[in-house]
């Protein structure tokens, strides 16, 4: 057993035993986990809140990324005195089953063979994440959460959570997000997944030990996805047809305009922090989710019972997660007779909106949050 000092310092990792039963019929052990953690846990190990990420995040959620030096992603949010206040709350956030940051994924080493797993890592699902955050919640001792916090994937994992886990669940906060993914978006990991495997340099996943990843594929999955990721309103207040660092067209393919060269950069920038086979495996859970699945379709099955109090926001330009998937939450949780606030907040930087600043957003959530203090 970890000392209390071990089992709540920042930046963790642990390797769990298992086995982890996957919903594909496989099993996975060990189950290797990275996570931060902020705040102190009190002593009735009441005040515990799970921020879950996003596709392409990490654990890293209000600390200084290692690879990039960048700030958490959502630092806005996390912190002393912010609405998920570390002041009051101890907060934990993994790295999610299939990524690259530490946690299980093709890039990890498969005990049988002692080399990384690659595509011979099982294909995983937004509840098999799910399943994994229990299993290290049970190994620091947490049995209820007092919130569960996402935005996007994050989102999934939070709705998730309260369907597989309601008695653990006290809160659920689920941020531009849905309980399904849609044929537009599967459309859309698609042109990702077979851009990276078109590279040569993909060679089946088995790209490791060269030290010599598919980037190119990489890099355009990422700018297909970056695209969805915003609205075009804020495309051309930011952009427009503006030209990049020139007075006229070349009459080639250079990158002309300020938005092919933003793209670029984002795929290129994305290349040195992600692995092109976790893409395909966390893109993979996304689009086979859909809740209403296991409940016999019926979406407000997987709410019924529930205890569990649920905010929903949206936002007017997200159209890769419109308010139409938020409201369609909203009415199962209404039909099982669940504790439910909703609202869709206007922004003019569509899906990529709960990342930014956005003052509304933080006095829901902490306002959410401090109502459910106490109960």
């Amino acid at each position: 057993m970890m000392s209390e000092d071990e089992r709540f310092g920042l930046d963790r990792s642990v390797r769990l035993l298992g086995p982890l039963p996957l919903d594909s019929g496989a099993s996975l052990a060990p189950v290797e986990f990275a996570y931060e953690t902020y705040g102190t846990l009190n002593a009735e190990r009441s005040n515990a809140i799970l921020v879950c990420h996003a596709l392409t995040g990490d654990q890293y959620v209000a600390s200084t990324h290692p690879l990039t030096g960048k700030p958490g992603w959502w630092e806005r949010i996390v912190g002393p005195g912010k609405p998920v206040d570390t002041d009051r709350h101890f907060v934990i956030c993994a790295n999610v089953l299939g990524s690259c940051l530490g946690s299980s994924g093709p890039a990890t080493i498969n005990p049988a063979t002692e080399k990384p797993w690659a595509m011979d890592f099982p294909v995983i699902t937004i509840a098999d994440m799910v399943r994994a955050q229990a299993m290290l919640l049970d190994h620091l001792g947490i049995e209820r959460l007092h919130a569960v916090i996402g935005g996007s994937m994050g989102g999934m994992q939070a709705v998730s959570w309260a369907a597989l886990y309601p008695e653990r669940v006290a809160s659920a906060v689920i941020i531009a997000s849905a309980a399904r993914h849609s044929a537009q978006n599967i459309a859309f990991h698609e042109v990702g997944r077979q851009a990276i495997m078109a590279d040569p340099r993909w060679r089946k996943g088995a790209y490791y030990a060269d030290d010599d990843p598919p980037s190119s594929g990489l890099a355009v999955a990422r700018m297909a996805a970056h695209i969805t990721y915003l609205s075009e309103a804020g495309l051309t207040e930011k952009f427009g047809r503006r030209l990049q660092d020139r007075d006229a067209k070349t009459f080639g393919f250079d990158a002309d305009f300020q938005v092919e060269s933003y793209l670029r950069h984002q795929g290129i920038s994305f290349v040195d922090r992600f692995d092109a086979n976790s893409y395909l495996y966390i893109t993979r859970a996304m689009d086979y989710f859909d809740l209403a699945e296991s409940h016999g379709g019926a979406l407000a099955n997987a709410f019924r019972g529930s205890k569990t109090r649920f905010c929903l926001i949206s936002f007017d330009t997200d159209w890769l997660y419109p308010t139409s998937e938020s409201r369609a939450i909203v009415h199962a949780l209404n039909a099982a007779g669940a504790e439910v606030s909703f609202m869709e907040l206007s922004s003019p930087f569509g899906h990529d909106s709960f990342l930014l600043d956005n003052p509304e957003m933080y006095r829901i959530i902490d306002g959410f949050l401090k109502a459910g203090e106490g109960r």
